[in-house]
């Protein structure tokens, strides 16, 4: 997956110091899905929150959507209204948030985070 713009790489480079501190295979895996988020839903704005220790994606109509947070032995996915969607991957009993836990060498399934991407832009469009 190729960086497209400035935006994209100021994104990845404000990523990897985030990532910095946590073992490899996390940080790769971290790298790898937010690169996803951007190849799959290129209208969406990467912004890693240094302050938060995530990388937040907004979209032009809906606003923020979801956000990648890496922990020290996975990667959380969290969709802001994920309560609201409908897929199997999705984990979490709050009010509002849900989330896709990866671990490192998991496959990321691109059509599902895809899918859920475009219905949660749906919701708030």
């Amino acid at each position: 997956m190729a960086i497209s713009d400035s935006r994209s790489t100021e994104m990845v480079a404000d990523l990897l110091q985030i990532v910095r501190s946590f073992p490899q295979p996390v940080a790769d895996l971290a790298s790898t899905l937010a690169l996803t988020i951007l190849s799959v839903r290129p209208d969406l704005e990467g912004k890693a929150r240094l302050g938060w220790g995530s990388v937040n994606y907004r979209h032009p109509k809906a606003g923020f959507v979801c956000a990648i947070f890496p922990m020290e032995d996975h990667a959380s996915l969290v969709f802001e209204h994920g309560r609201q969607l409908s897929s199997p991957l999705l984990e979490g009993d709050g009010k509002q948030v849900r989330y896709i836990r990866f671990e490192p060498g998991a496959k990321i399934p691109e059509d599902e985070i895809a899918i859920l991407l475009a219905e949660a832009i749906a919701l708030k469009a």
